[in-house]
């Protein structure tokens, strides 16, 4: 029925797309489930959402065996698959497409509920995002502006759509008919042959594999000659992988900033490119920037970013009581430290919960992990708070080593760190052989304290 919500555990693939487009004109409420997640975090959304159906790809039956929840839903979990073999036993997608609607569809209103995007989780459980039909229209419409998308662009956004950076990206090419290339993953091995084959015109991954892209993989620059615009966003782009990254394509990095609960209200436009600011507000969008009293502040003075925006989300699903925590006034909190320059340009500091208290003084752990990501040998980075009965709170970095560079000793790598933030730089540094992401790719600092 219209509203229900239908909830998706799905690839990186066109499949999910066309999944979205359904349930939009049919009036049902997509649910998507990041792919990453394992049952636990199903069951969580799944209980959040309400959803009364899954589509599931059959490639994580496994980890929906584990589920307590999928099972039991009210209409079921069909499980699909994209193989057409005799010894397949589920369901094909195509025979979804297939099958004819059995009565008419009415068209949904533009107050109805859409979608419920999930939180990245990043400072608790992730909280159901509700945004109307209405919302994402103004989500859209904006941001084919700032992103300055036409017919003629071919979008690869290498994230995956079942996150609003994904998601987004491809919606605003669809709706200036232009055409999506779906990178299943992130991974060079994959991303470099869709460069080569389907000649994007505009492109837009993480930091983290833009990283990898730069570092790990034989990427020349005949491999971005169709690109005019690479755009990054979902965390900090540090000075050192801009000039990599500028230095082999010849592209800048624009970076964006956005929120599930709000869009994409920043984008640097390419004609105003400032290395470290994330852009100018979007059209439609309005900021401001205030201090711990609520009191705004003046240029180039860091503070908490508070959005005020048509698109910004109808509430979190089914809590109140966070929808109210957050949303005052039409103003929506987003948690995030940043300061505006004289010509409106803000440059993002870090989350207010992810900053760290030493000695009364704030330090941000992004601006950290970029001094530490400066390092030849350092290929990731991750930087937290630890408890000091003395200070408040000292800093701790985590790293991983590129295995291609001779590793440094730890006190030469902080000593490295503090030349070039000071009192700021990690007082220790622990060596790891994975650095934890996020179910977005976002180095997970939550897992790392």
């Amino acid at each position: 029925e219209p509203g229900d919500r239908v909830a998706s555990l799905m690839p990186n693939r066109t499949e999910l797309l066309v999944h979205y487009i359904a349930c939009m004109k049919s009036g049902l409420v997509a649910m998507p489930l990041n792919y990453r997640y394992m049952a636990p975090e199903i069951d969580h959304a799944l209980s959040v959402g309400g959803a009364r159906i899954l589509l599931a790809h059959t490639e994580r039956r496994k980890d929906l065996a584990a589920s307590k929840l999928a099972k039991a839903l009210p209409l079921g979990q069909i499980d699909y698959d994209d193989e057409d073999s005799d010894e397949n036993k589920h369901t094909r997608f195509q025979s979804l497409l297939e099958a004819a609607p059995t009565r008419a569809i009415k068209a949904p209103g533009p107050g109805q509920p859409a979608i419920i995007f999930f939180t990245s989780g990043s400072t608790g459980k992730p909280k159901g995002v509700c945004h109307s039909f209405e919302t994402l229209g103004w989500i859209v419409a904006s941001a084919i502006e700032s992103f300055e998308m036409g017919p003629e662009d071919v979008m690869m956004a290498a994230g995956s759509a079942s996150h609003v950076g994904g998601h987004h990206l491809s919606m605003i090419t669809l709706a200036t008919a232009g055409r999506v290339v779906m990178a299943r993953t992130c991974d060079g091995d994959e991303i470099l042959p869709l460069l080569r084959e389907e000649s994007p015109t505009k492109v837009w991954m993480l930091p983290s594999a833009l990283y990898a892209l730069v570092h790990d993989h034989k990427a020349t620059r005949e491999d971005f000659s169709s690109v005019r615009a690479c755009f990054s966003g979902g965390d900090k782009v540090s000075e050192a992988l801009e000039r990599d990254f500028t230095q082999l394509t010849g592209i800048a990095i624009d970076e964006d900033y956005g929120m599930t609960e709000i869009g994409i209200p920043t984008v640097t436009p390419p004609a105003g490119f400032r290395i470290g600011s994330v852009g100018p507000l979007a059209p439609g969008y309005q900021a401001s920037l205030r201090d711990a009293g609520g009191r705004e502040v003046e240029t180039d003075v860091a503070g908490r970013l508070w959005i005020k925006f048509p698109g910004n989300m109808v509430g979190y699903w089914n809590n109140p009581e966070a929808t109210a925590e957050t949303v005052l006034d039409g103003w929506l909190d987003t948690g995030d430290v940043m300061s505006a320059d004289r010509d409106g340009y803000l440059w993002f500091h870090g989350r207010q919960k992810q900053i760290i208290i030493h000695d009364g003084s704030n330090i941000c752990p992004q601006e950290v992990e970029a001094a530490l990501l400066e390092h030849e040998a350092v290929a990731a980075a991750g930087v937290i708070g630890v408890h000091d009965p003395r200070h408040g709170e000292r800093v701790r970095g985590y790293v991983t080593l590129d295995a291609t560079v001779s590793p440094p000793a730890m006190q030469d790598l902080i000593r490295f760190a503090r030349a070039r933030v000071g009192c700021k730089a990690p007082e220790e540094i622990v060596v790891l052989d994975d650095m934890p992401l996020n179910a977005t790719g976002k180095v997970d600092r939550v897992t790392l304290k």
